[in-house]
């Protein structure tokens, strides 16, 4: 049973739905559709309605095509990270859940969807916010925005015509939507002064980005980065040439490139696939670089984000940062050289992700970890290097600032599903979090699995609300430190540890 909910934001009226204490809005514009002569080009405030708009219904996707990760069928069916909604250039919506409207004290809790700048939505079924309203009095708001080359396409450098900015023009996108949040949510009842952006893989990575844009500071006060690591990303140069790639696909000259805004967009789609076609698994550690990424212009994004440090324009901003034990079982699990492999065979499979050191990284690890098989190294050596390496390193230069605490954590906890061949794998910790624990079939159907999604679900929203994710549910969690490296386990019984898997460290530091 639902009742029809009406809210005022500055562009007008939203009908929105209240469904067991929770009340719900979607698709809300807060930018103009990106159409036209707006195409690569930044957002602007969405045009004001008269009379009631109804928020009933999640907006257009942004354009992507489908299973850009080509996971295998079995795992396709059980993997709703995407939505089912229309995709569109007319994408920059955002959706709202709140636990009420009374006051406007609630923390906000922001969330970035994954998919590498270049998939998803945040119209997944395991992002739905309605619970973790439920489990406290939070807002939590989700949204979508210009993906791949209509929004990261570099060709301020290169091309004839005015398109300052289209290399950030998706995360432009999100700083709209923070702004909208500024401007908006205390109708919805969250405080626009205690805004936390979190976000998982791809999410992770703008979440990371946001940190050093110095137009969304002071949009939101704390951050979370779920195995989305994003230490260095795309300098112009690498911009550029990934737009030169573009314009040779579609046929055009750099002084033509006008013509992008009125090409159908199939076309710049089809010459999107083949640019990612190019790059290769060897590249995979540096491949925020690569492809269509935000592109640090020096002025918008001045660098990084977190190298050679982290990002001053965040300082203060608290963060709690972690990955997934087996993150790389969901990209690479199923391929035969790693469920075929053997310890003979490994260096050589691994070559071109670890080069000439691939014999010596895999001695470590054995030493390490001797119980593992030749698989489970394999796997814990591509989790280190691409998400778990990468993600310290960063919790390290944030420490390093003074400024504010760093909470890390490792999840551990293992699914069943596929005969357990997934582990702990990348994303599974989403639906814990969210609390979507009973429609999130990559979770498999034990009950014990909902105490574990309560625990992590009130860690986050304590970490949003007080910049501490400790709470009685939990052990004491200190903050990280390089002294001591506190590290929070999440799995059936949760635990704190005292610098996890350090030769799964240590020996990636000596590479940074």
């Amino acid at each position: 049973m639902s009742n029809e909910v009406i809210v005022e934001t500055q562009a007008g009226r939203l009908r929105g739905t209240a469904e067991r204490g929770v009340e719900i809005f979607k698709g809300i514009p807060y930018a103009a559709p990106p159409l036209g002569d707006r195409r690569f080009r930044p957002p602007v405030k969405p045009d004001p309605w008269t009379g009631v708009r109804d928020a009933g219904a999640y907006g257009n996707m942004a354009v992507q095509s489908l299973n850009v990760f080509a996971l295998p069928d079995d795992l396709l069916q059980i993997f709703t990270l995407a939505g089912r909604q229309k995709l569109d250039e007319d994408c920059l919506y955002l959706n709202v859940w709140t636990s009420g409207r009374e006051g406007a004290h609630r923390p906000v809790l922001f969330w970035c969807h994954g998919g590498a700048f270049i998939t998803g939505s945040g119209s997944s079924p395991w992002s739905d916010g309605a619970n973790l309203c439920r489990l406290d009095d939070v807002v939590v708001v989700s949204f979508n925005h210009r993906l791949g080359a209509l929004g990261y396409l570099h060709l301020e450098d290169i091309a004839a015509g005015d398109f300052t900015g289209a290399g950030l023009a998706g995360m432009l996108d999100i700083v709209a939507a923070l702004e909208w949040v500024r401007d908006n949510i205390a109708q919805f009842g969250g405080d626009p002064g205690n805004v936390t952006i979190f976000g998982e893989s791809g999410g992770g990575a703008k979440v990371s980005v946001l940190m050093a844009m110095p137009s969304a500071k002071g949009l939101f006060h704390k951050a979370i980065i779920q195995s989305g690591p994003a230490v260095q990303m795309a300098e112009r140069e690498d911009g550029s040439r990934t737009a030169r790639q573009m314009l040779e696909h579609l046929g055009l000259e750099p002084a033509r490139a006008a013509e992008l805004r009125h090409l159908p967009v199939a076309k710049i789609l089809d010459a999107q696939v083949k640019v990612l076609a190019s790059v290769s698994r060897a590249a995979f550690a540096e491949r925020r670089r690569l492809g269509f990424n935000p592109v640090i212009d020096g002025h918008r994004f001045p660098g990084g984000p977190f190298a050679p440090q982290a990002p001053t324009v965040s300082r203060d901003v608290p963060l709690m940062i972690g990955s997934n034990k087996d993150e790389m079982t969901l990209f690479l699990g199923h391929m035969p050289w790693v469920t075929d492999a053997t310890f003979d065979a490994l260096p050589e499979a691994l070559t071109p992700y670890l080069g000439d050191r691939a014999a010596e990284i895999v001695n470590v690890y054995r030493k390490a970890q001797p119980r593992l098989r030749p698989d489970e190294i394999a796997i814990a050596i591509v989790s280190d290097q691409g998400i778990r390496a990468p993600s310290l390193l960063m919790a390290e230069r944030k420490i390093a600032q003074g400024g504010a605490p760093v909470f890390v954590y490792l999840f551990a906890w293992e699914t069943p599903v596929l005969g357990g061949r997934l582990r702990s794998c990348h994303t599974l910790e989403i639906p814990f979090v969210f609390g979507n624990l009973e429609t999130a079939e990559l979770t498999g159907s034990d009950p014990a699995r909902l105490a574990l999604g309560e625990v992590m679900g009130r860690a986050w929203i304590a970490f949003a609300r007080n910049g501490d994710p400790s709470h009685d549910g939990l052990p004491v969690w200190p903050a990280y430190s390089k002294s001591m490296r506190t590290t929070m386990i999440f799995d059936s019984v949760c635990r704190l540890d005292i610098d996890p898997y350090p030769a799964g460290r240590w020996i990636w530091e000596s590479k940074q």
